[in-house]
């Protein structure tokens, strides 16, 4: 064939440690991204360097740990006071794959970093890195960028108490991170989790102290909005812990899973046996087969495991796949194990507290009357969807889902979008494989103080939940990314409301799980015939014209619609600025749509007032 490639021994390449990480960072870290999601590549980066200090405070040594970050430069310290690398090992362990300690199991037991790879891809992928270990009395200190050795010192005299300091700043090179931000709310909540997992260990980020004494009943309380139905009930054995109540005010239910004190945000084997475990107890206790999902429904639960040597689904550590070890390291099988602990455990709390099963037991009853209730009402809407969906032009979708096993499964992203001039140009320049397009026909309905029929009786509605695919449970989502795409004027501002008082009504735990996002677009493009810029804010547009002088033409964007095809692929491609939707405790849901979306004009006009900003108009 004379098309054909020539495939020599000149094609065959072998790169160094810290280019192969810098070549595929997605398979080290997951997705890149500049700080908008909690799962961006930046927060792994922090938390790779905290888990070698959190395993030392598992070791029994330091019960301290500062983190200093410069939101402004990124630049990142960790200093914790264990028991220090190795002084003739520093260099080594820090750069050069499949060295460490996590490999001795009596070093390191029952630790997150199992193979080596951490710190080395923090790195890698840092413009600079600074190493430093001490211990009894003597330092040794290395500098590295992007992960090539630039210092290496001698060992030295040192007064300072034992331990390892990590500095670093990650790569801000175009094709890693980018304008990328430390986001304090994502790093606090990283933090707290440790605080919970780790009775007896003090946290000092940016001088704020934390601390937790109960554990996993601190992290319940804390997050949960409102009061629990009864009491929580919380229970540590051998590795095991875990916390659990209902509460009316969670649609479905909410989970929190741990392993080695790894947030395993995509759950795996322990979370799928604790949640067997809870439906098999009701059944027992009430001798009733209630389906699964009236005993989890309104149920929120913590749990943390503690085992030596897990198997983890990919390098990011966010699920736990099947291992046959449970805590104590015997050959029973972890799922087994949880199965059996939290079936003793919480059948027998059942029987001492009379008045928690009741309140259990009511619970349950009146979600399966909800569900009953609702049959009715999801079977004519799945008939009209099926109807709906032959001609529906309202989903564009993508290649790869959320809920498959792709390795670009985190970029999958859905625009919802208003308007057939904003969806087209979304649709011509998005990426087919990863991202898919929803189309809103005007502004969708005012779902506040409505209940769930409105899901399935509203056709734009049950159309979005199908897209989405979480009718059931949180496990099927089909999008890691749900951005809503509208203008930034008053209308695409209400229409941004409205989408919101829908997930926050109904599928809270999209919002609070960090899927939901605002799609941040420019609102000038100033250019002259060598340089374009496209700029989001006023100051940024100050900045361009400085920089391209009195020669400048200047363009106000005033919708999506007016931005060509082109254009926007520059918007939400490797640059797209992502604006997370955050909730926190103190601002309650019920709260938060009482106040926009209530009946509460009088309050919600000095609001306005109060928050007028007036602008000078801009001169195009």
């Amino acid at each position: 064939m004379e098309n054909q490639i020539n495939y020599t021994q000149e094609n065959i390449k072998s790169l160094k440690w810290n280019e192969h990480i810098r070549l595929r960072p997605g398979m080290y870290i997951g997705k890149l991204g500049e700080g908008a999601s909690s799962d961006d590549g930046i927060y792994v980066l922090l938390k790779e360097v905290v888990d070698n200090s959190i395993d030392e405070f598992a070791m029994g040594a330091g019960k301290q740990i500062d983190i200093d970050i410069d939101f402004d430069s990124g630049l990142v310290k960790v200093r914790d006071y264990g028991r220090g690398i190795p002084l003739e090992s520093v260099v080594d362990c820090v750069s050069k794959m499949n060295t460490g300690g996590k490999y001795d199991s009596v070093a390191f037991q029952k630790s997150v970093g199992m193979n080596g790879v951490g710190v080395k891809a923090v790195n890698a992928l840092s413009e600079y890195f600074h190493v430093q270990s001490i211990r009894d009395g003597k330092t040794k200190t290395a500098s590295f960028a992007a992960g090539e050795l630039v210092e290496d010192n001698p060992i030295i005299a040192c007064g300072e108490p034992n331990g390892t300091i990590i500095t670093f700043k990650p790569d801000s090179d175009r094709r890693l991170f980018a304008n990328y931000t430390f986001l304090s709310e994502y790093v606090e909540k990283m933090i707290w989790n440790y605080a919970y997992l780790n009775k007896g260990l003090t946290i000092l980020f940016n001088g704020q102290k934390f601390q937790s004494r109960n554990g996993l009943l601190d992290l319940l309380q804390n997050n949960m909005e409102g009061e629990g139905l009864y009491p929580v009930v919380h229970l540590l054995e051998n590795g095991f812990e875990f916390a659990i109540t209902h509460s009316d005010k969670v649609v479905s239910e909410e989970n929190y899973s741990f392993v080695n004190g790894q947030h395993t945000t995509q759950g795996g084997t322990h979370l799928s046996a604790f949640r067997e475990a809870i439906v098999k107890v009701a059944r027992d206790f009430y001798h009733r087969d209630f389906e699964p999902s009236d005993v989890r429904s309104g149920m929120v639960s913590a749990i943390s495991l503690r085992i030596e040597e897990p198997v983890f689904e990919s390098q990011t550590k966010t699920k736990l796949g099947s291992t046959n070890m449970k805590p104590d390291g015997s050959g029973q099988a972890v799922k087994t194990f949880i199965i059996e602990t939290v079936k003793k455990a919480f059948d027998d709390y059942l029987h001492i507290h009379g008045d928690v099963a009741e309140a259990l037991l009511q619970k349950i009853i009146i979600n399966e009357k909800e569900r009953k209730g609702m049959q009715n009402v999801k079977k004519l809407a799945r008939e009209s969807a099926k109807k709906v969906s032959l001609t529906n032009k309202k989903l564009r979708d993508c290649k790869i889902h959320y809920n498959s096993k792709d390795e670009r499964r985190l970029e999958s992203t859905l625009f919802i979008t208003e308007g057939d001039s904003a969806s087209g140009s979304i649709t011509k320049s998005r990426d087919v494989q990863t991202q898919a397009v929803f189309s809103l026909r005007g502004k969708p309905y005012n779902c506040y103080n409505k209940t769930k029929e409105v899901v399935y009786t509203n056709e734009e509605f049950n159309l979005l939940h199908n897209a989405l695919n979480i009718d059931e449970e949180m496990d099927n989502l089909r999008y890691n990314n749900i951005v809503i795409a509208t203008d930034a004027d008053v209308d695409g501002m209400h229409i941004r409301m409205l989408l919101m008082t829908f997930f926050l009504s109904f599928f809270p735990e999209l919002v609070k799980s960090g899927h939901v996002y605002i799609l941040q677009t420019p609102l000038f493009r100033v250019r002259n015939r060598k340089q374009t810029f496209y700029c989001y804010t006023d100051a940024e547009r100050q900045k361009a014209i400085s920089d391209l002088g009195s020669s400048a033409e200047i363009t106000r964007f005033k919708g999506l619609g007016e931005i060509s095809p082109d254009e926007f692929a520059h918007f939400i491609g490797k640059d797209m600025r992502l604006e997370p939707v955050l909730l926190n405790k103190e601002s309650g849901i019920k709260e938060v749509l009482a106040f926009y979306m209530g009946d509460n004009t009088p309050e919600r006009q000095e609001f306005i007032i109060e928050n007028l900003r007036y602008e000078e108009a801009v001169n195009e």
